[in-house]
């Protein structure tokens, strides 16, 4: 991808359990890259296959995307494994290494499988960041507290997602452990110094090197060590200068929901969709917000006029390796006797 100018499009969310007339006419935007699911889209297994079913025979084009990490952040419950909590694996971390890392790999293959099933074609994780026990957004989202076992476990779950043939997109670059803000509501500020930060963004640069993370989500959060003006999402020096040039990344990089309060400082809804794409963006995320789906359409309209690419994420649909059925139920049988299933 060119430093200067990259593929840019839109990821947004549907209103509800079936596709509405006002779905289909934005599903329909050229600008759409992707849409990401939430509770709310969800009822049962047979209803989820039915919604994502209607949005490929719209467009078949579409990456349809969730976070469903485990623990708090799953957004397909009844009918799916309901997994523990990430932090979870850290105290099986210490006891062996090996076992916890096998289990992590396990925990990845097993929620890809279930989605994939699903028609779901990718769940934005692992999450990357360092617990230090403070943040009220992170906290037992974060798979431990030391980056070299959060790279280990997180590395696993990357490469569990993968063997089920789903890419991994890690976040939140370069590490949103550090503050006590939740960037849903607020826009948290990182004081910390480079020298501490860099424990944050080991994990980021292990995994990008290893060629595991397919994906990327910055932060919105501010880290005035290298930029005091702008959040990492909209940071030329993070994305640009740091994620693509220091550490080799060169993939796709999804902004988080530009619908979030820590995204505000961006400016309205199409002025932070230009800000984000001049950061070095590719998919815009917006969420929960039907009108600001279509300002942030309409920057990608005229992102096009200035000579962005379209992004297309077709190549990420998964490549159907999926586990036999005996293997993904020995695996369901090992991760509930270990706890990592409630």
């Amino acid at each position: 991808m060119s430093a200067e100018i990259q593929p840019v499009g839109v990821v947004t969310d549907v209103q509800g359990l079936t596709l509405t007339p006002a779905d289909r006419e934005l599903l329909l935007r050229p600008e759409l890259s992707g849409v990401i699911f939430f509770a709310r889209n969800y009822e049962s297994p047979q209803q989820l296959i039915e919604l994502t079913a209607s949005i490929r025979e719209l467009r078949p084009d579409l990456l349809l995307s969730a976070d469903q990490e485990g623990g708090r952040v799953q957004r397909f419950r009844e009918g799916f494994s309901r997994f523990a909590p990430m932090l979870t694996l850290e105290a099986r971390y210490r006891e062996d290494e090996s076992e916890a890392c096998e289990l992590a790999f396990l925990g990845g293959c097993l929620l890809a499988t279930e989605l994939i099933q699903h028609g779901v074609d990718l769940t934005f994780a692992p999450v990357l960041d360092v617990e230090k026990d403070c943040s009220r957004v992170i906290g037992d989202r974060a798979f431990a507290h030391d980056p070299d076992a959060v790279t280990a476990l997180a590395g696993a779950w990357a490469r569990g997602l993968n063997a089920a043939g789903m890419k991994a997109v890690g976040k939140h670059f370069p590490g949103h452990g550090g503050v006590v803000g939740d960037s849903h509501h607020e826009l948290p500020t990182d004081y910390r110094p480079m020298s501490e930060l860099a424990a944050d963004i080991a994990p980021f640069a292990a995994l990008i090197g290893a060629g595991l993370m397919a994906g990327i989500m910055p932060a919105h959060v501010i880290y005035p060590a290298l930029d005091a003006q702008h959040t990492a999402g909209f940071s030329p020096l993070w994305l640009r200068r740091t994620l693509r040039s220091a550490l080799g990344f060169d993939g796709v990089i999804f902004s988080d929901d530009l619908s979030m309060a820590g995204a505000a400082s961006g400016g309205d809804f199409y002025e932070r969709s230009l800000t984000a794409a001049a950061a070095g963006a590719n998919a815009l995320v917006v969420c929960n917000n039907p009108d600001a789906s279509w300002e942030v359409v309409r920057a990608v309209q005229d992102l096009r006029q200035q000579g962005y690419p379209s992004l297309s994420l077709e190549s990420w649909k998964p490549d159907c390796r999926l586990p036999a059925d005996s293997e993904t139920e020995q695996a369901r049988t090992r991760l509930r006797d270990a706890g990592l299933i409630l």
